[in-house]
């Protein structure tokens, strides 16, 4: 298995061409853009299912211009508000229906089969993302996110066995 990691620094623009890191997008290769949500309302502490908060509704509509050149097969989020408003921006943009998957069954069979070949928006947590990431690297490469990060992206890229992975910081 081979394990590429780039780290860059971007500034908040759009990123022209992030479809590049996609690479060949034949049959047997899949791609699995990963992302944490964006900023929660935290206003509340007893609510367990909180939203967005303005900056992140603003964070969301920026994934959705700077995920634009990527065509995507489908969006998967888990069922929580915040993930789903992540994801809303770019599933809209690209006339996809939003798909829930189940954190603590991460990357298992159902899920591997029906996105063979795909190139797939997965949005998630702090700690489901990168847990996502190293189930598809079958290694335990990656920590949970920082909180107040939510501008980190996985790129990976499987065909066959062989695994490439970029991270990117998005600010």
């Amino acid at each position: 298995m081979k394990i590429f990691i780039l780290l860059l620094a971007l500034s908040a623009s759009p990123l022209s061409s992030l479809s590049a890191f996609a690479q060949d997008s034949t049959n047997d290769t899949t791609v699995y853009y990963c992302i944490r949500h964006a900023e929660k309302d935290r206003s509340n502490p007893a609510n367990k299912n909180p939203g967005l908060t303005s900056q992140g509704q603003l964070r969301a509509k920026q994934w959705a211009k700077v995920l634009a050149n990527v065509e995507f097969d489908a969006v998967y989020s888990t069922n929580y508000l915040r993930t789903r408003q992540t994801a809303t921006p770019t599933a809209e943009q690209q006339g996809l229906t939003i798909k829930s998957y189940d954190p603590t069954d991460l990357y298992n069979e159902a899920f591997q089969s029906c996105t063979k070949g795909q190139t797939v928006l997965v949005v998630g947590h702090s700690n489901t993302t990168p847990e996502f990431v190293n189930k598809v690297l079958e290694a335990e490469t990656y920590p949970w996110i920082d909180d107040t990060n939510n501008g980190m992206l996985f790129i990976i890229t499987k065909k066959g066995e062989d695994v490439s992975v970029q991270v990117l910081q998005i600010n």
